[in-house]
């Protein structure tokens, strides 16, 4: 029998409901997991127990009727660690902000407050979210749950590897370029990245304003759907945030695709894909077709330009979101006797050396006599970039794709930062466009996950999620876990 960590939002609310546990117990059962497998993985950078066993207290008090109300009401999740948290750490992973409190709680924060959920903690990242892998966390890598010789993904891989390893029942995380659909592939998850401007960056950290967007990663496509009901709406503080209506997401999760049309772009099966992560693709295809889909290959030719367009235009928001980390007001400060001198040791000491090359290539992109070559071009081919997406939205309901290239790598084994970057060939052009996208599991090369990715028109996630949720009902790849008991001995 499955434990109560192990279950699914929704199994939970089951059995939180009918009052046959008590969210003082999941939580209970998170904390012992985390203390039993928390030292191999190290999902997290800063944990909340007392805080926690309080709220669920206090959740207790308000009775089981109450909490029925709420359908993440005494469900146990993490943060990534660049979303505001009041009066908790918040480090982006990064010696800059190592001793940051923030004074406020992100709208996410607020959000899951209010529909009664329970944070257990905050997770690591890829430094300031620069990475794929969360190998440039200023303080630890986090493990794979499936191999603690591998990587997670990122940036957002302490919050996937929390939610694999059964920390928690669901985190959140932030996705630029690939942040949360890379994680959740290489983990064996379910990863969103909402439409931009479907969910609140209130409070968020970020590092490319005009990309990044708040997400799930749950366990299965239902529990996605619930969080995504929680946390995607309107809010006046955030300016690119979109007053578009929240329906139920959970009225999409049906097993029939009956007469669905999926494009199937040619350019997202390129020369550095593995071929037996395109075998397991066209096999989910095939299963698609099964379940009533219709599915036609399609071209998206400006493809091949999204890589540099993306780093041209993520460095350069980079340069610009990262000059307030100054030493002056917060954060790290390096002792000197002069400013000039604080300023520079302050950014040496503190940053990364991959937030130092993205500075340093983004402020060369702005730069005069940079700017015309460089990031006005990539902003006009960025609109290239998503007409090629509107053309074939004409056509197709959503169009399907490989997550990653290939599976979780070990350790230091992308050394190449050219490597490292290719590992989003597939899912920054959605980040360019500001599209949804989901990353599914669809199989195992070698017992570690591969990730399915469906792409949407703006504001389709319940379209996504239909497509999502048949081809998972009729598989069995989500209910697979990693045997980490052994490895965690």
């Amino acid at each position: 029998m499955a434990k109560l960590n192990q279950l699914t939002i929704h199994a939970l609310r089951d059995l939180l409901d009918s009052g046959q546990v008590s969210p003082t117990e999941v939580l209970d059962a998170c904390l012992k997991r985390i203390e039993q497998v928390d030292p191999q993985v190290k999902a997290f950078i800063t944990l909340i127990p007392e805080a926690a066993r309080a709220r669920a207290k206090q959740l207790e008090d308000l009775g089981k009727d109450k909490l029925a109300t709420h359908s993440l009401a005494g469900i146990p999740f993490a943060l990534k660690d660049n979303l505001c948290t009041k009066g908790i750490l918040t480090t982006c992973a990064s010696r800059m902000l190592a001793n940051f409190i923030p004074p406020y709680d992100s709208a996410m924060v607020e959000k899951l407050e209010a529909a009664c959920a329970i944070t257990i903690g905050k997770a690591n990242l890829d430094e300031f979210s620069m990475g794929s892998s969360t190998e440039t966390s200023s303080f630890f890598p986090t493990a794979n749950p499936w191999d603690l010789e591998r990587v997670p993904g990122g940036s957002s891989g302490g919050s996937a590897a929390a939610v694999a390893a059964d920390e928690v029942i669901f985190a959140l995380g932030s996705d630029a370029g690939g942040s949360l659909r890379i994680p959740a592939a290489f983990c064996g998850l379910v990863g969103m990245k909402p439409t931009y401007g479907r969910v609140s960056r209130y409070g968020l950290i970020s590092y490319a304003p005009s990309l990044d967007q708040i997400g799930p990663l749950t366990k299965d496509v239902t529990d996605c759907a619930l969080v995504l009901n929680t946390i995607a709406g309107h809010d006046a503080r955030d300016a690119n945030s979109v007053p578009v209506e929240v329906p139920d997401y959970t009225s999409f999760l049906k097993e029939d695709l009956q007469g669905l049309r999926i494009g199937v772009p040619r350019e997202y099966f390129f020369p550095g894909l593995d071929p037996r992560v395109k075998e397991l693709v066209q096999k989910a295809l095939l299963r698609l077709e099964e379940l009533g889909a219709i599915c036609e290959e399609v071209s998206l030719p400006h493809t091949e330009y999204a890589l540099p367009v993306y780093h041209l235009i993520s460095t350069a928001e980079a340069s610009s979101t990262l000059a307030r980390y100054d030493g002056v007001n917060y954060g790290y400060r390096a002792a000197a006797d002069d400013l000039d001198t604080m300023l520079q040791k302050t950014r040496t000491e503190a940053f990364g050396p991959e937030v130092k090359r993205r500075i340093i290539l983004g402020t060369y992109a702005l730069s005069s006599g940079c700017y015309d070559a460089y990031y006005l071009k990539a902003q006009k081919v960025r609109t290239l970039i998503k007409q090629d997406f509107d053309q074939a939205f004409a056509q197709y309901d959503l169009l399907v794709s490989p997550t990653a290239p290939g599976v979780a790598f070990s350790f230091g084994e992308k050394e190449d930062p050219l490597s490292m970057y290719l590992l989003d060939f597939c899912t920054n052009p959605l980040n360019l466009a500001g599209l949804p996208g989901i990353s599914i599991p669809c199989g195992f090369i070698q017992k570690m996950p591969v990730g399915l990715q469906f792409i949407g028109r703006p504001f389709s996630e319940g379209t996504l999620l239909q497509a999502a949720y048949a081809y998972e009902q009729s598989t069995e790849w989500h209910r697979q876990k990693p045997d980490l008991d052994n490895d965690c001995i």
